[in-house]
This record gives structure tokens, sequence and C-alpha cells, in this order.
């Protein structure tokens, strides 16, 4: 079955759980079997599961180490065991029961290895950490059942204005990279380069995702009314602080429908819609699934999201949509499913800019036409060439999907000052 880029949430391969008691052990550093100190120090890779790249980080020390998925919010989980062979090492690791392998072998500065979990076998290359430098502050919210850890990218120490960014759907962190898509750093690009342009901006991983892991514990209690709500928080916030002369929203893909909502709540200054899907979850979700699904599991996936979009959960579920429609996330997806985009964005009384690519694979034109419909007096800006994670790619399949994973690509040329001029209303 073909790779699937889908709207709503999806399987990942690892779980987080809760720390463990652990011991490791290392082979000797005398003979020819001594360890080969090279192995010491943070490693990084990419999974490739059957879903898309997963991105982890492994720390190896001589007589332990940890496991980090920050898409996940897996952060240095103990090994079981570490043991060292000369240029070989084995990694074990017991994850909330399910037991994980990682057998490798250093070459050429790094670790060619195979990740092993629940019987399947992927393969894995390891090459050395660099740490990432921090350019934002943090600042905690008060949310429902906790604090959101948000990302403020300062523009400038005087007063600016401010966009809040929402994220697209599933494991999509405050970054815009994906546990099954991988890393491009969009957002964190976006941001950042707002902030060079006198915008400051704020952005945020979703609750139950990497900072905010532990808003949501149980899939099945998350809805997508709560992610407007949060949304809500953050824009009220940032509209009682008097370093920012206006506050903006900026929504990609899902984040579009969440920050429209957020933005009929509050009366922010603008909203920016980039890649918003203008319909309903089931007209899109069926859209994509024409073409990857067999007639009788697409029927299936028709009957289901009727159901659920007449609030009612589906209990019999094929095996092969187990990923899409599990009974955990039937809950986030009814309360989703009630919402009309377009009809939504009538609502809205800020000013309003609609982005959309003409390469995106995910979000069609026919999308932003339907949003224009439905605020006639909106914005729209077609960027010829520019795809779903917002850079410059071809319309052929497999090479746009291969800019979802490379963070070296800049984003779309022309969708930084479009923005830029939107929010600062320049003619």
């Amino acid at each position: 079955m073909k790779k699937w880029l889908l709207i709503c949430c999806t399987i990942l391969l690892l779980a987080a759980c809760g720390q463990k008691e652990v011991t490791a052990q290392h082979q000797g550093t005398k003979g020819t079997n001594a360890m080969n100190e090279q192995f010491i120090g943070k490693w990084e890779g990419t999974i490739e599961t059957p879903n898309g790249p997963l991105p982890i980080i492994i720390d190896l020390k001589k007589e332990s180490g940890t496991l980090s998925v920050p898409a996940q919010g897996l952060s240095n989980f103990p090994f079981q065991s570490v043991t060292y062979t000369g240029d070989k090492v084995k990694v074990s690791i017991n994850l909330n029961g399910s037991a994980i392998a990682i057998n490798g072998t250093i070459k050429n500065e790094q670790i060619e290895a195979t990740f092993q979990q629940n019987g399947g076998k992927f393969p894995l290359i390891l090459k050395a950490y660099k740490e990432q430098p921090v350019t934002y502050d943090t600042l905690k919210i008060p949310v429902q059942n906790g604090n959101l850890t948000v990302a403020v990218q300062k523009a400038s120490p005087s007063s600016s204005p401010v966009a809040l960014i929402i994220a697209g759907s599933g494991p999509t962190d405050k970054d815009g990279n994906s546990a099954l898509a991988g890393k491009n750093n969009s957002l964190k690009m976006l941001a950042e380069g707002l902030a060079q342009q006198g915008i400051a901006t704020v952005r945020y991983d979703k609750r139950g995702l990497g900072d905010n892991q532990a808003l949501l514990t149980k899939e099945e209690d998350g809805t997508f009314d709560q992610y407007v709500d949060d949304a809500v928080q953050i824009i009220q916030t940032l509209m009682a602080d008097k370093a920012y002369t206006s506050v903006h929203v900026i929504g990609h893909s899902e984040g579009s429908l969440i920050g429209l909502l957020a933005a009929q709540k509050t009366g922010v200054a603008s909203f920016v819609s980039i890649a918003g899907a203008g319909r309903s979850l089931d007209e899109v979700l069926l859209e994509q699934l024409k073409g990857q699904l067999a007639p009788k599991l697409l029927n299936e996936s028709t009957n289901i999201l009727t159901a659920l979009k007449q609030g009612e959960q589906v209990k019999n579920i094929s095996p092969e949509l187990q990923a899409l429609f599990r009974p955990s996330v039937q809950p986030f997806l009814i309360s989703l499913l009630k919402y009309q985009p377009a009809n939504e964005l009538a609502k809205v009384k800020s000013r309003v800019l609609l982005v959309q690519g003409t390469t995106d694979l995910q979000v069609k034109e026919a999308d932003a036409e339907a949003l224009k419909k439905g605020k006639q007096d909106s914005k729209l800006l077609y960027l010829a060439g520019m795809n779903h994670v917002l850079k410059k790619a071809p319309a052929d399949r497999a090479k746009n999907l291969a800019t979802y994973a490379d963070p070296s690509l800049p984003l779309h040329e022309e969708l930084l000052p479009a923005i830029e001029q939107f929010i600062k209303n320049e003619k």
C-alpha cells in the first residue's frame, strides 16, 4: 500500500512510558575486542518504517545510554543494556513491555544499524548528533488540565506585531516536522523568518505531543475543540501583553481550521490560512483515499465517515483501516467532522489571507476556492510550485514527497514576503 498523507492522526511505531531501572554492560577496553571509543556520544538517525520516517536520538555511554523520540515526546529513555564488541554495538530497550533491539557497526564515522521492534526490522543510519541552537524563549500558558508550553520567537526589544503559528494534523510539531513525514523545519523557518522582519511569533506542540505530551495521556480523551480552546488561551495571553502592538494567527493545514475558529472567538487583527482545507474532513479524506484503497475498503471508509459525522462511533473496523479509524481516535474525528471550514470562515471578522501552493499533494486549489467563497473579501494568493510543506517542489509525487524530509530546502521564496506584507497591512 502506498504511503498515506492524511489529515487525521495515525499510529506511531513507539509509545512513551514511565522510566524503569535498567542495567548496562560493555566489553573491556583491552585486547582485540576492545570497544571503539568513537561510539561514545549522541547520535541521530531516522527509522524507515512502513508509515514513513521516524527520527530518533540515542546517547551512547560506556555502561548505559538513552533513547529519545522527539516527535512522540519520548526523552532520554534508558537502555536495558548496551554491549560493545570492537566496532559493533548491541542495544536492548524495554519500552512499556515492548522489546526493542538496535544492532550496529561503526563505519566511516557513522553507525550502520537495524532497529527491531515487535517482529519488525528496519534499516537505521546513525550520524553524529548536531545540537540545534535554541533561538526562542518559552512561556507556559494555563489551559485545561495544566500548562501549555509555547515557543516565543522575539522580533526586537521594542513592541511589535505577534503571530501565532498553528501546526497541521497528527504528530506535526511546532517546527512543522512529523514522525510520519520527516523533518523539514517549515514552521521553524516561518517563525524565524517573520521575526527577522519585525514580527514576533509564537508556536507550540499540540497537547499530547512533544513539549505538551503530558496534557493528553489517553488518545480517546482528545477532541478537536480542545485544540481550539488552547489556541484561544494563547491568543488571549498575547492580547494582554503590552509588548505586542497587534495579534495575528497563521494556521497551516488542519491548523487553518483551528486558527479560524480561534479567530472567531478572539477578534485578532488578521488571519492567514496556508494550505487550509475548504471542505469538511470526510470529503477531503475520501478524495485522498480513492487512489490508495481497494473498492471494498473505500466503501467501508465512506460508511465509517458517515456514521462519525452523525456522532456515532463504529466498533468493527477492518485491520487495514485501524490506523485511520481506530476506536481511540474516533472521538476526535467526531468533534472535527462537525465543522465546514468555508462556513466557519464566513464568521471571521478579521482580515483574511488564503495561501495555496499549486503543487500541494494534500490540499487542492478547490479548497482555496471554497474558502474564498465562504469569505468573499478575503485575499487569495496562489504560489506556483509550493507544496504542502511550504517548499518549492515539482508535481511529481516521489520528488515532491522527498522535500518533506529535507530541512536544507528553504521556504518558497514568495511566502514570507506575502505574509509579512499582509500582517503589516502594507499595500
